[in-house]
């Protein structure tokens, strides 16, 4: 998290110049970043020194180490027969400070035992945090290192190592447990607070982001349930207009009945099936034209039965029988000679389609009151939608109306009058699915934005299925 990294770098920075203000004698220091558990990982963080006969620091990791980015593992610095000695090593494992007081003598110094070459005077000090303060859940179900016996490190104190703080004086400026090693030690617990403040920080930022994922997740787990669940509800609009359907064809047959003379749909049809019948023998080699042949025919059956308002038989018409024939016009010269009939009676299936609503043929029709025709022959030719739910009151309305010679008529009246009843309750439905989807968007009690506030979580704005809110259609 940059914020975090920031933040650990600045107060790295300010420890430093205040340790540099306060020891004349030091002349650098760095602060080496110790953790996680088991792997203990120590790495340079900051590091500063003065400018000599001045208080400017200069900042920077310029020399060369192996503690640079990515550092050295617990394995590769704690203490080993087989290896140098290391001051970390013992900062780490022994929760303690090392003084370097003679350089010469240093049995920790590590340029001296492998190339003997002699290091500055410095001390290292351990920056100790409280295993409660970092694990108040569970301390004793940690992972703790292990020194190279294999005996768990740190299980029997009270601290954990987070960090070392290392500072180089001029010759013979630092003496083990001197002043200046208690000052150290004092800005070690300061650092140490620092560092508490640090973690508790980012591990509060990271139940934030992860609470923010939940809450986003339960979201669209929820949006997508709930969507689903109004996705059933199609039904109710589906079976208004099954009702409705039953309107539309008793309408038909009273026509068909008062005017035969017309040219119906029904009949148009029957013809457009005896012209293919009566080729069919001549494909019998033609697989692919036998089954258009076999589809037209099941068509034009299928759209004989049904009552459809006039824009949806067209487009029946236009998707399905059209596109048939022209198949067989173009791809068989059986039908040559059939050609320009064909054509007029496709022309005259497509003028069929609005002759039930045709409001000159309602009000000739008898004995029906012209009032009551004129309203049946609207309202059978209704495609219910939600943004029609005042029509559903005038259906209902000519259903109750004695004149109405439609069979069923109170028995349809009731089944709408129900439906009628989860109608009217959807919107209300929407409405809270709706609060309860923003509230869980925003993390507000109300599901609504602050005024002049944004979403509180960033990835809230670009969540697929959470933006828009619920609109219904059937």
């Amino acid at each position: 998290m940059a914020y975090i990294e920031d933040l650990l770098e600045r107060i790295c920075r300010n420890m430093i110049n205040a340790l540099l203000t306060c020891l004349e004698n030091a002349t650098k220091a760095t602060i080496y970043n110790i953790g996680p558990m088991p792997t203990l990982q120590a790495v340079r963080k900051t590091s500063g020194v003065r400018i000599e006969g001045t208080d400017e620091i200069i900042w920077g990791l310029p020399a060369v180490s192996d503690y640079n980015y990515p550092g050295k593992s617990w394995e590769e610095y704690k203490d080993r027969p087989d290896r140098a000695l290391e001051a970390m090593g013992w900062c780490v494992e022994k929760q303690k400070s090392w003084t370097a007081e003679n350089p010469y003598e240093d049995v920790r110094s590590v340029r001296k035992q492998l190339r003997g070459e002699v290091e500055d005077f410095h001390h290292m000090e351990p920056v100790l945090v409280k295993k409660a303060d970092l694990y108040a859940d569970s301390p004793e179900c940690q992972e703790f290192p292990v020194d190279w016996q294999g005996n768990p490190i740190w299980q029997d104190t009270e601290f954990v190592v987070a960090a070392v703080i290392k500072i180089h004086f001029t010759p013979n400026a630092i003496r083990r447990d001197d002043k200046s090693t208690k000052i150290i030690r004092e800005f070690s617990m300061s650092l140490g607070t620092e560092l508490l403040s640090v973690h508790l920080r980012e591990n509060l930022m990271r139940a934030q982001r992860e609470f923010a994922r939940q809450r986003l997740e339960s979201c669209k787990e929820l949006a997508h349930e709930l969507r689903n669940t109004f996705i059933k509800f199609g039904f109710v609009f589906s079976a208004i207009n099954a009702q409705i359907g039953l309107l539309r064809q008793v309408w038909e047959e009273r026509l068909r009945a008062a005017f035969p003379e017309l040219e119906w749909k029904g009949t148009i049809l029957e013809e457009l099936s005896r012209l293919v019948r009566a080729r069919l023998p001549l494909l019998e080699s033609n697989d692919g034209l036998l089954r258009v042949c076999e589809s037209l025919l099941s068509d034009h059956a299928e759209l004989a039965q049904i009552s459809l308002i006039p824009e949806q038989e067209e487009a029946w018409f236009l998707n399905r029988i059209r596109p048939e024939w022209e198949r067989l016009l173009n791809e068989s010269h059986h039908w040559d000679g059939d050609r320009d009939q064909v054509m007029r009676l496709l022309e005259k299936l497509t003028n069929s389609f609005r002759l039930g609503a045709d409001p000159e043929l309602a009000a000739r029709l008898e004995p029906i009151p012209g009032g009551v025709a004129m309203e049946w022959a609207r309202l059978a030719y209704t495609q219910f939608t939600p943004d029609k739910r005042a029509v559903l009151d005038d259906i209902i309305r000519l259903l109750e109306n004695p004149l109405l010679p439609l069979p069923h008529r109170l028995q349809i009246s009731k089944n709408l009058k129900s439906l009628k009843v989860l109608v009217e309750v959807i919107p209300e439905m929407e409405e809270k699915a709706n609060r309860i989807i923003q509230s869980l968007r925003y993390g507000n009690h109300l599901g609504r934005k602050e005024p002049g506030k944004g979403c509180r979580s960033p990835e809230a704005s670009a969540l697929p299925g959470v933006e828009a809110p619920f609109t219904f259609t059937d």
